[in-house]
């Protein structure tokens, strides 16, 4: 589960992919499966939500990391990077950017 506590510092990647629509639910099963056979018991890893845009031409993943040394350290295995070059090879393109949550807002908390 996804933790929005701004005051937890943890690290945030939006790795939002580009892909020909016909692909892009290959693209989204190779980066489940990845998440769930690479990332998941990695030191640091809290969680990952992956989204597929309602035209088909995007995916994007939402990880968070509990720092960034945490993440550079997984990316240096093996299977993660195996895990990456799938996903990348189905995309046309990506753009991975890291995050630190800054703020934020529900429903809830306003009424």
């Amino acid at each position: 589960m996804s933790l929005l506590d701004a005051d937890a510092d943890y690290l945030t990647l939006v790795n939002t992919f580009t892909v020909e629509p016909e692909k892009a639910d290959q693209l989204l099963a190779a980066l489940s499966t990845a998440t769930k056979t690479a990332f998941i018991g990695k030191p640091g890893f809290i969680s990952a939500n992956l989204h597929i845009s309602l035209d088909g031409k995007h995916v994007a993943n939402y990880a968070q990391w509990r720092s960034k040394d945490n993440m550079a350290a997984a990316m240096q295995d093996p299977a993660v990077q195996a895990g990456i070059r799938e996903a990348s090879s189905l995309a046309i393109g990506f753009a991975p950017v890291l995050y630190r949550l800054a703020d934020t807002h529900t429903a809830e908390a306003a009424a």
